[in-house]
Formats: C-alpha cells, structure tokens, sequence
C-alpha cells in the first residue's frame, strides 16, 4: 500500500518518455542517455583510480579533494571564499541535491514558492519534504513573473523559494525589479526555523 503522499504522484514524464521512445523505437530525447561509447581517455581513469585504490564509498557530504577543488574553482571563478568542511555538500546530481535542500530545511506544514513551469521534481520534492508548494506563474514571452502575484503568494508559513535559472533569466531587462520583489517578500513574509 502506497502512502498518501506517493499516491499524489503520476509517473515522471522522463520516465513515461523513454518507455515511449522503446515502445516506438523512436530517439529518446528525454533521459539523455548517450548513444556512444564514453571516451577512452575516461574509461583508462576510471581503471586507474580503481587499481590506484580509489575504490571505497566518499564520506557523505563527498570526498575532500573534490570539495577542495570546488572550493578553490569558486574563489578563483566568483571570488567567493567557501568552507569546504562547512558550506559544501556534493550530491550524485541537481534531484538528489534538491531533495536533500528541501528535507534539511522544511518543516511539515511550511510552503515552498516554486515558478512555473518547473522541472517535474520541484512539486513532489516539496510535499514529501512535508510542506505545501505555492506556485507563481512565470508569463510568456519573456518568462517573467507578476510581482502581485509573488507577493500573494507568501504568508507567515513560506519557508523557501526554487529559483531555476536560466529560466527565471538574471539578465533580462526586469532582472533588477525581480530581485527586489524577490527580496521584499522574503523580507516580509518568510517564516525562519
């Protein structure tokens, strides 16, 4: 028996998509599943670090050396100084960080902004993390958002907000209004733990 909150879920459009593609033999578009071989270059390190005993599971918040190496790639590149005992956590991809984000820092009953459209993930990442997404459209053709709108969506039970770029586009010309409704919501209506 399911548990109520997996029942809300359909399947994944990714998955529905490359059941498809199988049925119709047809290019499968959604999985980005490569149709050749990895490179020989790839394969010759991977059989290095192998017989060089680079074998065994990272510590979970990923090995020191990678965490190092993406602490100095983010002075270097940003000029943003990082703790990478502290402030990095390397996941086996963007659905495992996003559900790890949610569940460290949503409480049951809290809400979660999330613009649409969104990657498929944003919606049942947020109810089983036990909150409530609130959705905010983003408006064609420019894909920007009715600040109105963002405002009615927060209230004192906000806990957070998916921000996706490049589909909400930092660069456009209403990049500076979205960041300060942006912040003026958070400002006034986001709960704190």
């Amino acid at each position: 028996m399911l548990s109520d909150k997996a029942r809300q879920f359909t399947e994944s459009v990714i998955r529905e998509m490359t059941r498809l593609a199988q049925i119709h033999k047809a290019i499968n578009l959604a999985q980005g599943m490569p149709d050749f071989e990895a490179p020989a270059e790839i394969k010759e390190a991977a059989c290095r670090a192998i017989m060089d005993g680079i074998n065994q599971y990272a510590i979970t918040w990923g090995a020191k050396v990678f965490r190092d190496a993406i602490a100095a790639k983010t002075k270097s590149r940003w000029g943003v100084d990082i703790d990478p005992e502290k402030q990095i956590t390397v996941t086996c991809g963007s659905t495992e960080a996003m559900i790890a984000s949610l569940l460290a820092v949503i409480n049951p009953r809290e809400e979660v902004i999330i613009f649409e459209p969104f990657y498929e993930n944003y919606g049942p990442d947020t109810i089983l993390s036990g909150a409530t997404p609130r959705f905010v459209t983003l408006h064609e053709p420019d894909w920007h958002f009715d600040p109105r709108e963002l405002e009615s969506a927060f209230n004192k039970r906000t806990r957070a907000i998916i921000l996706n770029t490049p589909t909400i586009q930092p660069v456009k010309s209403s990049a500076a209004t979205n960041c300060n409704s942006l912040r003026a919501c958070a400002r006034n209506g986001m709960s704190s733990p």
